[in-house]
C-alpha cells in the first residue's frame, strides 16, 4: 500500500530522517523547504499524502494546507510542536486530515500515514461500479451520496469531501435518527487507532456541515445531540 509522501518543513536534517526512515518502508518520498515550494510540487506531481510543518518561515503550514485545499484534496498530516487542542483543532477545521506532535516516533509516524492511505484506499476502492453498486446511493433530501463513486451532490451540484468528511457523512447519512457517540464516530472515520481524538470530531463535523447545509448555523441534516453526539435528521 506504498505511495509518494510529500515531506514540506523548513528542517534539512528532520526532512532526511523522515525521508531515509519512509523509504525504507517502501514509500516514495518528495521533499520540500517551504510552502510556496510545496504548492508547486502539488501543482506538477501525483502525491498520495502530505507530512506539512505547521511553523515555517514565510509561509505558515496553516498559510500552505489553506491554499492547498483550494486546489486539491491530497491528505494532509501536520508536524508541530503545538501541543494546545485548539491549535491542533484549527489545523483539522482548515482540511488537515491529522497531526502528530513534535517530537514523535518514526514508527508511530509511519503508522499514522498508513491508517489514512488505508482509509482513502478504502472510500475510493471499486473502480467500474457494478449493477449491485450503482444501488450503493443514499438519497437523503437534497444530498446524493454515492457510495461507489465516493461522490456526493447537493441539490445536483457536486460537493467535494475529504476522506474522514465522507466517512462521517456515510456512517451517518445511513442511519437517520440513530444517534452516535463522538467515538463511535471517531472509530468509523478514522479508525480505532484515534482514540482519545473524540473531540477532533466535532471540528470535521463542523467542516462538514459548511459543505452540506444549506445555513449550517441551523443544520438540518446533521444534528447536534447534546451530551451524546450526533445524528442524521429522520424527517429529511
Amino acid at each position: 500500500m506504498a505511495g509518494t509522501i510529500l515531506v514540506v518543513d523548513d528542517e534539512a536534517t528532520l526532512r532526511g530522517i523522515v525521508r531515509n526512515y519512509m523509504e525504507q518502508e517502501g514509500f516514495t518520498v518528495l521533499e520540500s523547504s517551504d510552502g510556496a515550494e510545496a504548492l508547486a510540487v502539488l501543482r506538477q506531481r501525483e502525491v498520495d499524502l502530505v507530512l506539512l510543518d505547521w511553523m515555517m518561515p514565510g509561509m505558515s503550514g496553516l498559510d500552505t494546507c489553506r491554499k492547498v485545499r483550494e486546489f486539491s484534496e491530497v491528505p494532509i498530516i501536520f508536524l508541530t510542536a503545538k501541543t494546545d487542542e485548539f491549535d491542533k483543532l484549527l489545523g483539522l477545521e482548515l482540511g488537515a486530515d491529522d497531526y502528530i506532535t513534535k517530537p514523535f516516533s518514526l514508527r508511530e509516524l509511519v503508522a499514522r500515514v498508513r491508517v489514512v492511505l488505508r482509509r482513502l484506499q478504502k472510500a475510493n476502492q471499486g473502480g467500474a461500479p457494478t449493477q449491485e453498486k450503482q444501488k450503493e446511493q443514499l438519497v437523503r433530501g437534497p444530498l446524493l451520496v454515492d457510495l461507489g463513486k465516493h461522490a456526493v451532490w447537493l441539490d445536483g451540484a457536486a460537493v467535494t469531501l475529504t476522506p474522514t468528511e465522507f466517512n462521517l457523512l456515510v456512517t451517518l447519512a445511513s442511519a437517520p435518527g440513530r444517534v452516535y457517540s463522538r467515538l463511535q464516530l471517531l472509530e468509523s472515520a478514522l479508525g480505532e487507532e484515534y482514540a482519545g481524538y473524540e473531540r477532533s470530531i466535532d471540528t470535521h463535523i463542523s467542516n462538514l456541515r459548511k459543505k452540506i447545509e444549506r445555513d449550517p448555523g441551523q443544520p438540518k441534516l446533521i444534528l447536534t445531540v447534546f451530551g451524546v453526539g450526533y445524528k442524521f435528521g429522520e424527517s429529511i
